[in-house]
């Protein structure tokens, strides 16, 4: 349990930092008007994603871009928001589209591991802690493999985060979408949301460093 206890602070800090930091941000109206709905199919149209919709979902921090469906969903704080963090938001979430149409090699191997990182997700703790509890080694190597590739899916979640935030903040500054002082506090609010991402990685090493620990001990 010492293992996890670090994690699980920088976990609670990063979620208190990105609401903390959006909901500051939230508050400030950006100088061009635009709307984050209105920036999205901006930046869409310029990169000639023009069949890229953009749409609003229900939620608080629900934004994501869908690469099955080809679908930007923009969070209802998002959506219609004319502030610095909505821009940001949007931005971030253009960037993922953006990755896809250029076949970003990282958003690609996470998009193949979607699959088998939802399963190790699961279900590979339960049969690692079956395979603890009932002497069966090879469960235990399953759960711990299948962990393994939902913890390799959180760390190639790391350079697909980071990079779609780098081209958010190339886009907001280019296209003159942000003035120069709204664009270091849009950076805050994407740096907040990329902790959140560090955070899942840290945790899932230490659970699956403490799984290794606790097979070891068995023998």
């Amino acid at each position: 349990m010492l293992i996890l206890i670090p994690a699980i602070i920088i976990a609670m800090y990063a979620q208190n930092k990105v609401r903390s930091t959006y909901a500051q941000y939230s508050r400030v109206a950006n100088r061009s008007g635009m709307t984050g709905s209105d920036a999205a199919r901006l930046i869409l149209d310029r990169a000639g994603l023009y069949e890229v919709p953009v749409e609003q979902v229900a939620g608080d921090l629900t934004d994501h871009y869908d690469p099955r469906s080809k679908k930007l969903r923009l969070s209802q704080g998002v959506y219609s928001s004319r502030s610095i963090a909505a821009l940001g938001i949007a931005a971030h979430e253009v960037g993922h589209a953006i990755q896809d149409q250029q076949e970003y090699l990282p958003m690609k191997i996470r998009g193949a591991l979607v699959p088998v990182a939802s399963i190790g997700g699961n279900f590979g703790f339960g049969i690692f802690i079956l395979g603890l509890f009932l002497s069966i080694p090879v469960f235990q190597t399953i759960g711990i493999v299948l962990f393994s590739a939902t913890v390799f899916f959180q760390l190639v979640t790391l350079p697909v985060e980071f990079n779609a935030s780098s081209r958010a903040m190339a886009v907001l500054e280019g296209y003159s979408i942000l003035d120069s002082d709204e664009l270091g506090k849009a950076r805050q609010v994407l740096n907040a949301a990329a902790l959140t991402y560090i955070a899942a990685a840290l945790s899932g090493i230490a659970n699956l460093a403490r799984l290794l620990i606790l097979r070891n001990r068995r023998r």
